[in-house]
């Protein structure tokens, strides 16, 4: 399964409401694939505020993304949670939407064993035919699915990559011990062209909703050996990289989209919208 290099995950666009703004989610498809040049799309992840959608919700979105992306770029739809019995079950929901694959974060706050992380994917992934692309975000989650356990993981059929948000020296281990054709994706967007250059696939991005065609082209230099200029435009993105995360996210991107013309609406409850300082340090990024 080939996700490509710069898979996006999109935010939710939201009304004055903050209910799901239906009618933006084909326009924001769109301006992603042909405008941004995502390969894939990750539907109802973290930067999709999936924590604070219903499951309703989420399969709407799926099933709508699924037939507005017709076939232009692979949908992976975010089935996680901190229950695999719910996990399993919600995933089977999804699979049956027509994704082209499912990302799994490593369940949070309640912190299991390295054990209890690989008893949990192996349960998710043994449910389902689709293609599984495990997703370790210590920092979110209270817990790192390590390499080990992600080399582990690697060896069954349906589990396929890793969007893995750790050091390098991690993704450097998973990529070589992990079984032959197993993906690696870095998930910070800082660590893009470092990621490459230790043998990762590409990266599962914040940043491309604003930059996406830049980062290709960072990706397609350092591919063709053009290592100098990748990293010139590595350093000049490098701004954007960082700022977006100064406040959590997607307030910023989602700001940032707005500063586009793209308009995908706030955010839900915890989260709230950037301060004016905020969003004007958000635009100081792309002057």
């Amino acid at each position: 399964m080939d996700f490509g290099r710069v898979i996006t995950a999109m935010v939710t666009p939201f009304d004055e409401q903050l209910q799901v703004n239906w009618d933006q989610v084909e326009p924001l498809i769109n301006y992603l694939i042909e405008e941004q040049q995502s390969d894939s799309l990750v539907i109802c992840g973290t930067t999709g505020e999936a924590p604070t959608l219903t499951d309703d919700e989420k399969l709407k979105l799926i099933e709508l993304s699924v037939r507005y992306t017709r076939g232009r770029c692979k949908i992976i739809a975010g089935t996680g949670s901190n229950d695999t019995a719910h996990t399993v079950h919600f995933s089977q929901k999804v699979e049956k939407l027509g994704v082209d694959g499912l990302l799994i974060v490593a369940p949070y706050y309640n912190r299991p064993s390295q054990e209890g992380l690989f008893q949990h994917f192996k349960a998710v992934a043994e449910s389902v035919q689709t293609a599984v692309i495990l997703y370790n975000v210590p920092g979110r989650t209270g817990v790192n699915l390590d390499a080990e356990t992600t080399v582990r993981l690697s060896q069954i059929s349906n589990i396929v990559a890793t969007k893995d948000c750790a050091n390098t020296d991690q993704l450097t281990r998973i990529v070589a011990e992990a079984a032959p054709g197993f993906l690696v994706y870095s998930g910070d967007d800082s660590s893009a062209l470092p990621a490459l250059a230790v043998g990762c696939q590409g990266i599962i991005s914040v940043a491309s909703h604003v930059i996406g065609k830049e980062m290709q082209s960072m990706i397609k230099y350092y591919l063709e050996g053009n290592v100098q200029q990748a990293a010139e435009l590595h350093r000049k993105l490098h701004p954007v990289f960082t700022g977006i995360f100064r406040v959590p996210s997607p307030a910023p991107i989602k700001h940032a989209l707005a500063l586009k013309g793209i308009q995908t609406g706030g955010v839900r409850l915890p989260l709230v919208r950037v301060s004016e300082q905020e969003g004007q340090f958000i635009q100081s990024l792309f002057v």
